[in-house]
């Protein structure tokens, strides 16, 4: 797959105060007006977005734990010097999300 999958972490809202993470597919265009329905035992639902503005840092690479928390504090620094700096909203429920593509060539004996 190399469509986008994105990833969104909430702290504290899994069993034992662990974290809880959503995973969201992209939905091309073509599909938007009349969407597959997914199985009843995967438990998905359809969640359209109303337009909003985002910050995208991008990094090459894998990502994991250790470098996706850098390259957001990154990112947090970068924003701060920019006229964008105070506009974020607390209106959201997750800490962070990340967005990743698949390659399509895959890497042998990793």
């Amino acid at each position: 797959m190399t469509a986008p999958v994105l990833t969104s972490i909430v702290p504290g809202a899994g069993p034992l105060h662990s974290s809880a993470y959503f995973i969201q597919l992209y939905l091309p265009v073509k599909f938007q007006a009349t969407p597959p329905i997914p199985l009843p035992e995967l438990n998905l639902r359809s969640d359209a977005w109303a337009s909003h503005c985002i910050a995208v840092r991008k990094f090459s690479g894998f990502a994991r734990d250790k470098n996706i928390v850098k390259e957001a504090d990154k990112l947090a620094v970068s924003l701060s010097r920019s006229p964008w700096a105070n506009s974020t909203s607390s209106e959201g429920n997750y800490a962070y999300s990340i967005v990743q593509y698949n390659s399509p060539f895959r890497l042998m004996d990793v």
